[in-house]
């Protein structure tokens, strides 16, 4: 079954409390932070301390992602080494990823699969190669990042980085790999949020990366398929199913044409649906 990854919450690896907090919450994935949300002279402590919560804390059926430092940090070899085989570490995020190189610098020691950063311009315009790293399951855009690197101005369509956006989700989807949108940081405004993560969804990305426990129920809710959307899917499949019985190769539900790509659409709606469900078990 499919893991959903609608909400995927960053939390700072420091803070024992929120990592305690984060057990209860209903986000599809954590991102345990060890980068920017950590200070340097609390790097060490941070990784102490996460390592240990992950060896003993039941996280259920969340995703448990650690990003670790950059390459060329004199934190990142340490990071490595304490969560690339941990137990419970579910994939190991690396930061800033310009290409495939910067993923074959740290497959050695990380036996866990590999999430790769897109905050830069030369991993936008190497996310082909970089979504086709036999060893990458995940791509997380750091829009902040990348809106920095371009100069962008900051605007609710988000216009200045679609170029960026889209490329990435190409490249994730010509490689099956996950893809999650970047962060909408007013975590106050909800109907900002609801907007961004309606645009994150209708480009297809699977889910959007979240700084507050505020913003998890909106998230979910917009990348999780509606009862319609389910209904409508279920009459798609049967009227093909019928069709094809009748020796036909297209059916027509509400007017509208239903062929067998439109059927594995269905199917796949159908699929994250129940595997949304599953997690409420």
């Amino acid at each position: 079954m499919i893991r959903p990854y609608r909400s995927v919450l960053y939390i700072p690896a420091s803070r024992e409390r929120a990592l305690e907090k984060a057990r209860e919450l209903a986000a599809d994935a954590i991102i345990f932070d060890l980068e920017d949300a950590v200070a340097p002279d609390e790097k060490g402590r941070a990784r102490e301390l996460l390592a240990r919560v992950l060896r003993e804390a039941d996280y259920g059926a969340r995703a448990r992602i650690v990003r670790v430092n950059g390459l060329g940090t004199e934190w990142v070899a340490g990071d490595l080494a304490a969560f690339g085989d941990h137990p419970g570490v579910d994939a190991v995020l690396l930061p800033k990823v310009n290409g495939p190189a910067d993923l074959d610098a740290v497959a050695g020691p990380v036996r866990a699969p590999l999430w790769a950063m897109l905050e830069t311009t030369k991993g936008c315009l190497n996310a082909a190669a970089i979504a086709a790293h036999p060893r990458l399951e995940g791509m997380v855009m750091g829009t902040n990042d990348l809106a920095k690197e371009l100069g962008a101005r900051f605007r609710p369509d988000r216009l200045p980085l679609l170029a960026g956006l889209g490329a990435c989700v190409m490249a994730a989807r010509a490689e099956g790999r996950i893809i999650v949108d970047g962060v909408f940081n007013a975590f106050k405004d909800e109907a900002g949020l609801r907007a961004e993560c309606e645009q994150g969804r209708d480009m297809g990305f699977d889910g959007k990366t979240l700084i507050h426990p505020a913003q998890l129920d909106i998230a979910n809710e917009v990348f999780a398929p509606s009862e319609e959307e389910v209904a409508l899917a279920r009459r798609m499949i049967a009227a093909y199913a019928e069709a094809r019985a009748r020796g036909e190769g297209v059916a027509v539900v509400d007017g509208k044409i239903v062929e067998n790509l439109h059927v594995a659409t269905a199917e796949a709606l159908i699929g994250k649906a129940e595997a949304i469900a599953a997690l409420a078990v």
